[in-house]
């Protein structure tokens, strides 16, 4: 996450040299649009909080642990309606990739026992409100809110540890719109927080790593490029 807030920083830099001095609007009306679509590119990190348990129900005890997370990417088509001067609602469905590992080690001697690759292809569904600052010639930051609904599509794809495939999280984001000749571009970063547990307790999974776990929830930080 601290990789993607540096990025941000670093192209808001510019904007903060140039604030003050008068240039020319790029892209005037587009803000006085009601209704205005695009679409977005972005990359992201998959994160995964693991509540551990020390019960013993079958016998042997193990310490799940996230050993690692591979970047992964999305695509979304932009929906924004303008509520108020400063005030937009945005849909933005669209699918995003990533994977994420789990590993389990004995509780006694800390010896490695197994691990979990966990891919996930999800349908995102996210509804934010987007509150802007006003205009400084050619760029406008802006703060988000909101909820989104996601859906695994690999979710079934699991064995040894399965997880749920819908989800529901709630986001908070920063970002700057960029007034271009013929486009707006906004450059993003977005955090989202899932508020349901995500392992599913059956029969099908290994039993030892279930036992070890008594709550999963999901996270994800994401970095995009909205063109609209």
């Amino acid at each position: 996450m601290k990789r993607y807030l540096q990025i941000f920083i670093f192209l808001c830099i510019p904007a903060a040299l140039v604030a003050q001095v008068k240039r020319p609007w790029n892209y005037p009306d587009v803000d006085n649009k009601i209704l205005h679509f695009g679409f977005s590119v972005g990359v992201n990190t998959m994160d995964l909080g693991i509540k551990r348990t020390l019960s013993n129900t079958t016998g042997t005890v193990l310490i799940p642990d996230l050993s690692s997370t591979q970047p992964g990417f999305q695509v979304q088509i932009v929906s924004s309606l303008k509520l108020a001067d400063n005030v937009d609602l945005r849909f933005l469905p669209g699918i995003s990739f990533g994977a994420r590992r789990i590993s389990f080690y004995d509780a006694i001697d800390k010896s490695f026992v197994g691990k979990v690759d966990i891919e996930s292809s999800y349908l995102d569904f996210p509804l934010d409100i987007k509150y802007r600052a006003k205009r400084l010639n050619n760029y406008r930051p802006y703060i988000l809110g909101g909820v989104n609904y996601r859906y695994d599509m690999a979710s079934k794809k699991q064995d040894e540890l399965r997880f749920r495939p819908g989800d529901i999280y709630y986001e908070m984001g920063v970002g700057a719109d960029w007034y271009l000749p013929f486009f707006k571009l906004a450059t993003e970063i977005k955090v989202g927080v899932g508020l349901l547990d995500l392992l599913v307790r059956d029969s099908k999974s290994n039993q030892d790593y279930i036992s070890s776990i008594d709550r999963i929830n999901s996270y994800i930080v994401g970095f995009s490029f909205h063109f609209e």
